[in-house]
């Protein structure tokens, strides 16, 4: 069984990323990936692994969520479906393939380089540069392009998008309530992609633990997907 503190952690921690899940449109990675990687340092995980499991867990915690904020969204008719349609396929490559280069990269690097994208997204929020109201959405290439894009940095850093995915529909002239609910929509194929592969790419990994894989410790994903489902729809109102 699992200890009373373990269990409270992991339904406060779907609690909270719930919540902003459905009112930002992100996957909570963000929140997930610093608090994961702290409890399996707590748990005495090999350093090597730490941060790979911190990933993989939250990628794969993020499908329910992802779902029930999309859903919610599109209750309120938040989705552009056509531009969902048309960056999917690049974020499916480029979700996987990132998954395969991150399996192959040491802990160290990918906390600093989830570090600095974490600071960047800040600066960027900060800032709040505006876009020149003539930019639009661009084409079906562009858009695909853009999805690999996304998929690749939201696997590497274990996000559903919505950190990249808002800003870049805003700066292209897209009401931010849409630019979110269609950040929402985008990131169930980015979690989904993300999940495949921190499973298969880390299911070879020396590291063995009950529970465990791939990346992925299942407890954590059951007991925040249980807590995100219901209060994702809360942030989305």
């Amino acid at each position: 069984m699992f200890a009373l503190d373990t269990v409270i952690i992991f339904l406060l921690l779907g609690l909270v990323v719930g919540f902003f899940a459905g009112l930002l449109g992100i996957g909570g990675g963000g929140i997930m990936v610093p608090v994961l990687t702290a409890f399996f340092l707590y748990k005495n995980v090999p350093v090597e692994y730490v941060v790979h499991l911190a990933l993989g867990t939250s990628m794969a915690s993020i499908i329910v969520t992802s779902i029930s904020s999309m859903v919610a969204h599109q209750r309120h008719r938040g989705v552009i479906w056509s531009v969902v349609k048309i960056m999917v396929p690049g974020v499916l490559i480029g979700t996987f393939a990132a998954t395969y280069i991150v399996s192959h990269i040491s802990s160290e690097a990918l906390a600093t380089f989830f570090a600095v994208f974490m600071a960047y997204v800040s600066v960027q929020m900060f800032l709040n540069i505006q876009p020149k109201p003539t930019r639009t959405i661009p084409g079906n290439l562009g858009l695909t392009s853009v999805g690999g894009a996304i998929g690749a940095i939201s696997a590497v850093v274990a996000i559903g998008g919505g950190s990249l995915t808002v800003p870049f529909l805003t700066w292209h002239n897209v009401n931010i309530k849409k630019a979110i609910g269609t950040s929402a929509a985008i990131g169930f194929p980015i979690a989904v992609a993300g999940t495949v592969g921190y499973l298969v790419n880390g299911w070879n990994a020396s590291f063995k633990q009950d529970y465990l894989f791939g990346f992925i410790y299942l407890p954590a994903v059951l007991l925040i997907s249980l807590m995100s489902y219901f209060t994702a729809p809360i942030g989305a109102r």
